[in-house]
């Protein structure tokens, strides 16, 4: 799972952009350091091979389910047999099948990931009520050789118990009937609007744990994930209307039913680690063959320029695909699809297919990081398993890794290893922690420390080394469920006892932190957090159209591009005016210092004379303090009012209001390809009061999570009384 908006707060764990974001929008500058159509049948795959199959212990599960969506009422009715193979050392009097669907049968059990979304589909939608949100899975019957079996449902478990002890090595075979009620709004098993998201939609086996003589029990997670399967061999049949295209894994066919309007799906998957569907009679699907693996696409055909980005995904796909292949070990299956839905700000794995939110105008597949932690997910959660209620770090922290690593090696400056160097702080959490323990903290915990325990690793072997080691590690738990202990041992045979002894060390003792050796330098930590900045403001102001050239964060962006920078204070002042644009001073070059933006400051007017000509007519210029103590604004008077008169600020008006303050921003007097921006009082100095708040809305006035502001006017006490800004689109998102 990934969380899909570059600007959410949670994705400030993925990603330095989203760090950087949340520095930028709730630390105040002055205590920033340097470190700091409609569619049709699926098309079936036109090459197909078996996946590997060494042994019945790889695939002790098999699972043949004939269900019916019944899109009225939004039910499936379904008639599901599980053949269940013991490969333990013990005999079994019952089986356990998770029945994580009945997470929707109150609010309080849900997914806390999906509430905010779901939050905004009830206001959107006042008609539905709370239960309407609600669902679950009814168990109507359970029965082997025609008996019926005593069964109990409770806390999303299924316990059957057995008429005969399944001994080791021996199978049984058991039937279920089961009805399951589709929630509205946004979870993994849902509908919205004409989407079908079908995860957890029919019972499934629980893992048993052969140490602890125990099945698992352990309802899904309400903060994170708790995905913990056996690959297992699935044979579906699923009765849609004849409109609607289905998304599943596997091998796909289609024919039409007997019954008037509709048709059955079905799908063959062989060593899966799970089976989910999406529906919908809106999607289309792209479908490109390369080297007998077929990658699919499922998108809404809403808009025909759609077709360009969902080709360049789908290339993208095959590229991150062959590149995990080769480092860790060949993808085994002959499909890999994705599929367009409504979900917002996460994206989420399965086996064999993704879920992504929808495709965004402008999007830029290449630069898609999500994409490609949900690809990596395919090796580290679909075909090396994990509890990832217990043991998250390993499909997360691998995932989270793999995709900075598949980054680097594309030559990407931003996303490559950088963004694990640059993060220095650490957690007061083992990184080995369960979901439970690491609460509001598994982001951090899991994704950010999780990949910079991995990448440590990578350093301290090399390159060589490290792939070798993923190799060994794929081909020892390829369909199996690894766990840390697995993954040490699977480091002391392929690297010794040493390297063992220190990722033992990284991932179980709190307060990790990369070796000072593997850290950036100060240097390095300017230059990137720069080159990050510079492509953040751009894309950013890129998602506003027609966007006014006269914006105060734009001074920003201009300088990050390398164009000059001068910062000129009014001089004539008291010693306490003087002490407080020494302070926002400070505050400004704290920031411009820490992205290794260069500047020039001007404290005189001998000084501002010798510069006037060459150096302030080739440069942007941020301009502090009262008006009449200012020798820039003095001189250029005439050409400053003259340009206010473009962005409507009042300036003759302003700058004879007693107590009052704030900041506009115009095109340089003298160079209409350069901004000056002016941060003005119009006493000797400010009140305290409103010196804090003057130098808050500094920042606010830069940052590029704030909207952008042409002028603002503050009172004496430094409240907003007036302002002109274009609201910007991500603003929301840092809004407390």
């Amino acid at each position: 799972m990934n969380y899909s908006s570059p600007f959410t707060s949670k994705l400030a764990r993925v990603g330095i952009a989203g760090t950087l974001a949340l520095i930028l929008a709730t630390s105040p500058l002055a205590n920033m350091g340097v470190v700091a159509a409609e569619a049709g049948p699926a098309p079936v795959s036109t090459k197909i091979y078996n996946t590997p199959k060494d042994s019945l212990e790889q695939t002790p599960i098999q699972y043949q389910i004939q269900a019916r969506l019944n899109e009225k009422d939004m039910t499936i009715q379904g008639s599901e047999k599980v053949t269940y193979h013991n490969t333990s050392k013990d005999t079994l009097q019952q089986v356990v099948l998770h029945t994580y669907a009945d997470a929707n049968l109150s609010k309080s059990t849900q997914a806390s990931m999906y509430q905010q979304h779901n939050e905004k589909i009830s206001e959107d939608h006042p008609e539905k009520t709370a239960e309407d949100f609600l669902g679950g899975i009814d168990i109507q019957a359970v029965s082997a050789d025609s008996q019926s079996l005593d069964f109990h449902k409770e806390n999303q478990a299924l316990t059957v118990q057995l008429k005969k002890p399944v001994q080791p090595g021996e199978s049984v075979s058991f039937q279920l009937e089961f009805q399951l009620n589709i929630p509205y709004g946004s979870q993994r098993v849902s509908y919205y609007k004409d989407m079908i998201n079908g995860a957890h939609w029919f019972p499934v086996m629980s893992v048993y744990d052969e140490v602890k003589h125990q099945w698992n029990k352990a309802p899904y997670s309400q903060t994170f994930e708790s995905d913990y399967y056996t690959s297992s061999d699935f044979e579906v049949q699923l009765n849609v209307p004849d409109k609607y295209q289905v998304a599943m894994p596997g091998t796909i066919t289609t024919q039409i039913s007997i019954e008037h309007g509709r048709k059955v799906v079905s799908a063959v998957a062989e060593n899966t680690r799970e089976f989910v569907f999406f529906a919908s009679p809106n999607l289309q699907v792209e479908s490109v063959t390369r080297n007998g693996l077929t990658v699919e696409y499922y998108y809404y055909n809403d808009d025909p320029s759609k077709k360009k980005i969902v080709d360049r995904y789908i290339n993208q796909a095959f590229k991150v695909i062959d590149f995990y292949s080769e480092k860790y070990g060949k993808y085994p299956y002959p499909e890999f699809r994705i599929v367009e839905t409504y979900v917002q700000g996460v994206a989420v794995e399965y086996a064999r297919l993704i879920q992504m939110g929808q495709i965004q105008n402008g999007a830029v597949p290449e630069e898609d990081t999500t994409f490609v932690h949900e690809i990596a997910h395919q090796w580290f959660h679909a075909l090396i398993g994990n509890n990832s209620e217990t043991e998250s770090f390993l499909d997360e922290g691998f995932a989270d890794f793999s995709m900075v690593y598949f980054a680097e090696k594309q030559g990407d400056k931003l996303n490559g290893f950088r963004s694990i160097q640059f993060d220095t702080a650490p957690v007061d959490m083992a990184i080995a922690s369960t979901n439970d323990e690491a609460g509001d903290l598994a982001s951090l915990v899991y994704y950010q420390k999780g990949r910079q325990a991995i990448y440590q690793l990578y350093r301290s072997v090399g390159e060589e080394k490290f792939d070798e080691l993923m190799r060994t590690y794929f081909k020892r738990y390829v369909y199996q469920n690894a766990t840390v202990e697995g993954l040490l041992q699977t480091i002391e045979d392929v690297l010794g006892k040493e390297i063992r002894s220190e990722m033992q060390m990284a991932l179980y003792q709190p307060d990790f932190v990369l070796k000072p050796e593997y850290q950036l330098s100060q240097e390095e930590t300017a230059a990137y957090v720069h080159d990050v900045l510079q492509v953040q403001y751009q894309a950013v102001m890129g998602m506003v159209p027609n966007l006014p050239y006269e914006v105060m964060n734009r001074l920003m962006d201009k300088a990050l591009q390398g164009e000059e920078l001068t910062i000129v204070l009014s001089d004539q002042v008291s010693k306490l005016a003087t002490k407080q644009q020494e302070d926002m001073v400070n505050q400004l070059t704290g920031f411009l210092d820490m992205t290794g933006m260069k500047y020039d400051i001007i404290r005189d007017r001998k000084e501002l004379k010798q510069k006037m000509k060459k150096k302030i007519g080739n440069s942007n210029l941020i301009v502090i303090g009262n008006a009449k103590s200012n020798g820039l604004v003095q001189a250029l008077k005439l050409n400053i009012i003259d340009r206010t008169k473009q962005t409507g600020f009042p300036w003759k008006n302003t700058m004879n209001q007693p107590l009052t303050a704030g900041a506009y921003v115009i095109k340089h007097p003298y160079n209409q390809n350069r901004l000056m921006l002016h941060y003005f009082w119009n006493e000797d100095h400010l009140s305290d009061e409103a010196f804090e708040a003057f130098k808050l809305k500094i920042q606010e006035s830069i940052g590029f999570t704030n909207d952008f502001y042409q002028y603002y006017v503050l009172d004496n006490q430094g409240k907003e009384k007036s302002n002109k800004k274009v609201a910007n689109p991500i603003s929301s998102l840092f809004a407390e």
